[in-house]
């Protein structure tokens, strides 16, 4: 693949460190599926995508992989291929299979470099958040995208200095019991609208995907 925009911003160096590093993306869909492109796209070549779903057509309104021609397949086995397409070069590693807690230690290597979280489900994504901060893994966790529409604003911050965020207060009760004192989320504490159901538009997960991406490949090149 040919990085040479990317690396009159980040260097040639920086270029050969991604290539190294080794990247889990937890949930593909509006959110994880964005920041699996946007990563490879910016250099990174091992990276493993973990889901369990199929591609629905209440997808195609903003998850990037869902397309009329792909309903009904696995979102691990469409991404790949079109991440392989990006760089095919690139070491995809495809695991159809839902994260719960039983599963969470044979899923998520610990000599990894970074977790990236964009589970729908608050008991798994508290169940990895417990196992990446216990095995002292870099992790990163997309709160909310839902129920919003204004032009989006996201931000990093911890998770218990987050305002305004239905998940991020449900996530920070849990992660409180469990002795958990910091974790790093993406958020929004813009207002989310009374809705029935999750109701969502494309902006919002794609601008909390490109906030987490950014803060992923800093704390990457930061580290060396």
């Amino acid at each position: 693949m040919d990085t040479s925009r990317t690396e009159l911003l980040l260097g040639k160096e920086n270029i050969k460190k991604l290539k190294e590093k080794n990247i889990f993306v937890v949930g593909i869909g509006g959110v994880g599926g964005i920041v699996a492109e946007m990563l490879v796209r910016t250099g990174i070549c091992k990276l493993s995508i973990i889901d369990y779903d199929i591609i629905e057509p209440s997808n195609i309104n903003r998850q990037i992989i869902s397309l009329q021609s792909n309903i009904g397949k696995l979102k691990v086995d469409v991404l790949k291929n079109r991440l392989i397409q990006i760089n095919p070069d690139a070491i995809i590693n495809a695991i159809n299979v839902k994260l719960t807690e039983d599963n969470v230690s044979q899923l998520i290597e610990k000599n990894c470099d970074y977790v990236i979280d964009a589970i729908d489900s608050v008991k798994d994504k508290a169940c990895l958040i417990e196992y990446c901060k216990k095995n002292s893994i870099n992790i990163i966790s997309a709160m909310g995208t839902a129920k919003k529409i204004i032009a989006p604003i996201y931000e990093i911050s911890d998770i218990y200095k987050t305002q305004n965020d239905p998940l991020s207060k449900v996530i920070r009760k849990i992660l409180k019991e469990r002795g958990i004192k910091n974790h790093k989320v993406c958020y929004s504490k813009q207002e989310n609208l009374q809705c029935d159901g999750l109701g969502s538009i494309m902006w919002h997960p794609t601008a909390c995907a490109c906030v987490i991406t950014s803060e992923v490949i800093k704390d990457l090149l930061k580290e060396n």
